[in-house]
């Protein structure tokens, strides 16, 4: 089976279906929300989403057959992207979005026992939710919303990532409610609960934020939550200036305030914080120049150079250099819960970046340099 292609998942060079594919869905719905501000980057943007669903095709060519998650949701919103661009692969990726979503519905399970890594813990039922929000938004057909009212399990979170997709199928969701669906809306108060358990001076606020102001929920590319959040609350601060307000509890929250925080995030990122430096490489003051990354870190080479692989951490992986490729605009994990950060190499928890942290950062960070929000 021809598996070539994709994206490896962060710095160490392998491929992951399931955070890939959560890169591309993500990619994707930024590239349709936000079309008017990254008109300049389009053919960039359906190259690098092209390049993500190029190899999903390929890894769901044969029936009743995946390598190795599911993707369902991916195909379905770049597909969406790939209208007006290439409407053949555009119908393409949809019908075998199709294909999979009833695949999965009918082989429910989990793999779980054989992922050496990147297992869905928060198991599948978020995943199929997503799946069928996707293909609803995509085509309207009512199949997929009985699917959503009748089936499928929604829960309220406080996290938005590759494994937990909950909160982002209820902001689409919430879209529809709002346009006059109203049996939808016990997603669109899980998706007012996802708010207020964020937003610092909600009643209901439940993550903990660093003394610098940087969410923060877990060692271990934190920034992922970061970008994520703020991708979510920027796409629902469109929502909110068009309809309503957030309540939690006596406090309500519009769009403005819910945009706020996703810039305060992402300007903590790009070098606002107690640290005064960027966590983004080779952008702004004192950026990582360590990135734990395998192309940034080993230097060119003859094509035909024998490399020791025990040999390559002394020469390259455990020294205290700069990287002698820069991985430009690369969005790495980030500082801990107490705003330190060591820019080091072998810190991975700190200085690996990943796909899916820059795909969720695109959309806002688009917004923010387009309009007012960014001054």
């Amino acid at each position: 089976m021809d598996l070539v292609g994709g994206y490896y998942d962060a710095g160490d060079n392998v491929k992951y279906g399931l955070p890939m594919a959560f890169t591309v869905t993500t990619l994707a719905w930024a590239a349709l929300s936000y079309k008017s501000e990254l008109c300049r980057e389009k053919w960039k943007m359906l190259a690098a989403v092209r390049w993500g669903t190029d190899y999903l095709l390929k890894a769901s060519g044969r029936r009743h057959r995946l390598y190795v998650q599911q993707t369902c949701a991916a195909l379905t919103a770049a597909s969406m992207v790939f209208r007006r661009a290439d409407h053949p692969y555009a119908r393409r990726l949809l019908n075998r979005a199709k294909v999979l979503f009833f695949f999965a519905k009918k082989y429910k399970g989990t793999y779980d026992g054989e992922c050496p890594f990147y297992c869905s813990n928060s198991g599948y039922n978020d995943e199929l939710l997503w799946a069928g929000t996707w293909l609803y938004k995509a085509t309207r057909r009512s199949r997929y919303m009985d699917y959503i009212r009748d089936e499928a399990i929604s829960a309220a979170v406080s996290e938005f990532s590759w494994d937990l997709k909950y909160a982002g199928a209820q902001i689409l969701l919430s879209q529809f409610y709002m346009e006059g669906q109203k049996d939808l809306h016990t997603f669109k108060e899980q998706a007012d609960s996802f708010v207020c358990s964020i937003l610092p001076d909600s009643p209901y606020h439940q993550v903990y934020i660093s003394p610098g102001g940087l969410l923060h929920l877990r060692d271990g590319a934190n920034t992922q939550y970061v970008t994520g959040t703020s991708f979510l609350f920027s796409d629902y601060s469109d929502l909110l200036a068009k309809h309503k307000q957030v309540i939690c509890g006596d406090k309500k929250f519009g769009s403005d305030r819910l945009m706020a925080f996703a810039k305060q995030q992402m300007d903590y990122i790009l070098g606002k914080n107690p640290r005064r430096r960027s966590y983004m490489v080779g952008f702004g003051n004192k950026p990582p120049t360590q990135a734990h990354h395998r192309g940034s870190s080993v230097p060119q080479m003859p094509p035909h150079k024998e490399v020791n692989c025990g040999m390559s951490f002394v020469y390259w992986y455990n020294t205290n250099e700069p990287n002698p490729n820069e991985l430009t605009g690369a969005i790495v994990g980030g500082p801990d819960k107490n705003d330190n950060f060591v820019d080091k190499r072998a810190n991975s928890s700190m200085t690996e970046p990943t796909t899916y942290i820059n795909s969720l950062a695109v959309g806002v960070l688009a917004k923010l340099a387009t309009h007012s929000h960014a001054r």
